[in-house]
């Protein structure tokens, strides 16, 4: 499913510990690691997406997390020309994502990356909170900064630590 501008509707989801910190997974046979996404079916929710995309992804359950928050709207990001598939109809130049804040309420031991037939994951570990935007993929990272930003304040008031005074590139991420 391609909107007409011709980007794919997709949920972002970030898992957040009590610490303040967050699940990072590196991708099955590639060095990029990334928070968990996915792809919206037309007949889905953004929230129900989420759902789905947490289990397929991660093998959490609804019962395992809290959801804390959600950007109120898209955050778009554009594909590198090279990964733009031209022949395909209708052409997808990006994704535009929903981005879900979820509090890790169960035992780590519930994570399961190999709950699909497919994994999307081969390994996972909690980082600082603003570490993504500095090492997920180039043409993520807008997007990540954005969604952390917008998700900073119910973060902090779940695990009860500052964010916002975490160093991040080399500066302050305060908002």
């Amino acid at each position: 499913m391609i909107d007409p501008d011709g980007y794919r509707p997709n949920v972002g989801i970030i898992v957040l510990n009590d610490e303040g910190r967050v699940f990072w997974a590196r991708r099955v046979g590639r060095d990029g690691w990334q928070f968990p996404q996915g792809g919206m079916r037309s007949d889905e929710t953004p929230e129900e997406a989420m759902y789905r995309e947490l289990e397929e992804e991660t093998g959490l359950l609804p019962h395992h997390v809290e959801v804390l928050g959600a950007t109120p709207g898209w955050l778009r990001y554009r594909l590198p020309p090279r990964l733009v598939r031209r022949h395909s109809r209708p052409v997808c130049i990006g994704q535009k994502q929903v981005w879900f804040l979820l509090r890790l309420v169960g035992a780590e031991s519930a994570f399961r990356l190999d709950a699909n037939d497919k994994p999307e994951f081969d390994i996972w570990r909690w980082v600082d909170f603003w570490y993504p935007p500095v090492h997920v993929v180039s043409f993520k990272r807008r997007v990540y900064e954005q969604a952390l930003r917008h998700l900073v304040v119910p973060a902090e008031r779940s695990c009860r630590v500052s964010l916002r005074t975490q160093t991040w590139q080399g500066g302050l991420a305060a908002t």
